[in-house]
């Protein structure tokens, strides 16, 4: 495919998981694709390699998300690689993981997890801005955590709650220049990332059991989903949270049927 030829995207936290898979794709479909890393380097230059290999153009820039000036440094590193070209895709993937229950959260790790998962790309969309052509995309990675209970992901899905409203917010303010915001929500979903998490015994039949389409995600369905969004195809679509969850928590899929006279 190449429907995004000729255009420049920045996902954030592209070294591995649904970053990666973002990154791939888009490059697959033409983009220039920058690779934004934190702390892993070495993953980082696998996720360029790849695509490199595949035959598309990429290239790696770091910046510590969550620390002051993290805007300014990552734009700072995209400067001789944009080389006067104008942004067209800026994927805010990059995000810090759950930090436990209310019980044993602390002020600290809090922080923390609002400074990247909210702060950093509220202040990345501002500093793209005056480089972002107009009838760009803005994509931000938010959760299904956001509409379905989990004790354990309390603040995180605070977090995500966050960048939905700014989604929903944004896409009013910017739409004036034709560029679309959007967020895409995905649930359990299985990469090489976080593999670890899904070796306990049972873990993937269960959480296979609570999706409609009875299986796990794959980094690449939600990856196919940010590809969409970023492409001419979507210009007609801001202001939404999609759902890329294989239909996470519908309902039960073998309960009570009740005809309709009750």
């Amino acid at each position: 495919m190449s429907r995004l030829v000729g255009r420049t995207a920045v996902v954030t936290g592209a070294s591995r998981g649904i970053g990666r898979a973002i990154a791939e794709r888009l490059a697959a479909d033409g983009a220039d694709v920058a690779v934004h890393y934190g702390g892993g380097e070495s993953a980082a230059g696998e996720t360029v390699a790849g695509i490199e290999r595949a035959g598309g153009r990429a290239f790696a820039v770091r910046a510590e998300l969550g620390t002051a000036g993290d805007a300014d440094a990552l734009f700072a590193g995209l400067a001789g690689w944009l080389a006067g070209r104008p942004l067209d895709i800026l994927v805010n993937n990059a995000a810090a993981a759950p930090t436990g229950p209310i019980e044993t959260d602390t002020p600290e790790a809090f922080d923390r997890l609002f400074a990247v998962n909210v702060r950093a790309p509220y202040f990345l969309i501002q500093r793209a801005l005056p480089v972002l052509r107009d009838g760009g995309r803005i994509i931000t990675l938010s959760s299904a955590a956001t509409r379905a209970a989990n004790p354990g992901q309390t603040s995180f899905a605070m977090t995500k709650g966050a960048v939905e409203t700014m989604t929903l917010t944004l896409a009013s303010a910017l739409g004036v220049r034709g560029i679309t915001v959007n967020a895409v929500a995905p649930g359990a979903t299985r990469t090489d990332a976080n593999a670890p998490l899904f070796e306990a015994p049972g873990v993937v039949e269960y959480l296979a059991g609570l999706a409609a389409l009875d299986r796990v995600g794959r980094a690449e369905d939600v990856a196919d989903v940010v590809a969409f969004l970023a492409s001419d195809d979507a210009r007609w679509i801001t202001g939404q949270v999609i759902d890329a969850s294989g239909g996470l928590h519908l309902g039960s899929r073998g309960g009570l049927r009740l005809s309709a006279r009750g």
